[in-house]
Order: C-alpha cells, then structure tokens, then sequence
C-alpha cells in the first residue's frame, strides 16, 4: 500500500465531497438518503478548507478518503474545548475500504494534534453505526467518552453522536 496523506487541494474538493457522501449514505447514517439536508453540507470542502485542514488519502493519483482536521476551536469544532483538536468528516470510498486508509488518516490527525503548540487532546464524534470507524478509534488508543456525547439536531431525538478522546 503506498498511500500518501497530505492537504487537499482545491481541484479535489469535489471528489472528496462525493467521496464523503458517498460513505455517510453508504453507512446509513443520513436520516432522510438522497434527500438529506445535511448533504450539502458534506459536499462543501472548499467551506470545511476555508476553516480546518482537509487531509486527503491518495495512491496514483487517486483520492481515496479524506478528513477534517480542526487544530483548535474555530468555526468547525463541534466539540473541542481549548487545548483540544477535532476530526470530523472521516470518510473512506467504497473501493478502498479495508485497505487502511481510515487509519492512515485518523493517525494523520493525530499526527497533527500532536504538533499544535498548546493542544493535550483530540476528539472526534461518531455515529452509532459506524463500527468500523470505532475500531480504528480505539487502535489508536481513542477511549469512549460518554458524557460527551450529544444530538446535533435537538427536535430529534434519535440522533445521538458518539464522543471518543485521545489524551496526547
């Protein structure tokens, strides 16, 4: 496997915006499908690039997944309180799965986390179903943090987010 992660760039925001729906529709974590309303918000890299890095999977040439790294706070964290980074938007395409390129770019994260002058924690949310998600959590040392754990649309109530941190 000779996957190289790095920054995206702009001409590939497109196919990591794809690539990112692509998998939440794929894990069945979009409520409404095709018609979910927060798929435009999954395909707008170039707004998640303009606030965060996106860090990009790629082998030949070829995205494979991408990721937001949130350094501290800012308009992207979700969660993160100061001294902590964030991921979000972890998301692998179909045809790449099972190669470690989740990982690749979960670690990538934590790589940078490690690197910001100030920061002692990364943090991430998760979906209930995204299981393989949780186990390349939990390989990089991720514990599950329960109190954490919230709804980002309050009118419903089926919608929790898993809460995992990694003390760096």
């Amino acid at each position: 496997m000779d996957i190289t992660i790095r920054q995206a760039k702009p001409d590939e925001f497109e196919v990591v915006g794809e690539i990112t729906v692509r998998a939440y529709l794929d894990d069945g974590v979009l409520d409404y499908g095709e018609s979910d309303p927060y798929l435009p918000e999954l395909r707008d890299v170039a707004k998640r690039a303009a606030a965060a890095e996106v860090l990009v999977a790629v082998e030949d040439g070829r995205v494979l997944g991408g990721v937001t790294f949130v350094p501290t706070g800012g308009p992207m964290a979700d969660i993160a309180r100061p001294g902590e980074a964030e991921i979000r938007t972890l998301a692998v395409a179909g045809e790449a799965r099972g190669r470690g390129v989740g990982e690749a770019l979960a670690r990538a994260c934590v790589e940078r986390a490690r690197a910001t002058p100030g920061c002692v924690r990364i943090v991430l949310s998760s979906q209930r179903s995204m299981h393989a998600a949780h186990r390349i959590y939990e390989r990089l040392g991720f514990t599950r943090t329960p109190g954490r754990d919230w709804n980002p649309i309050p009118h419903l109530d089926d919608i929790t987010l898993l809460t995992y941190e990694l003390t760096l």
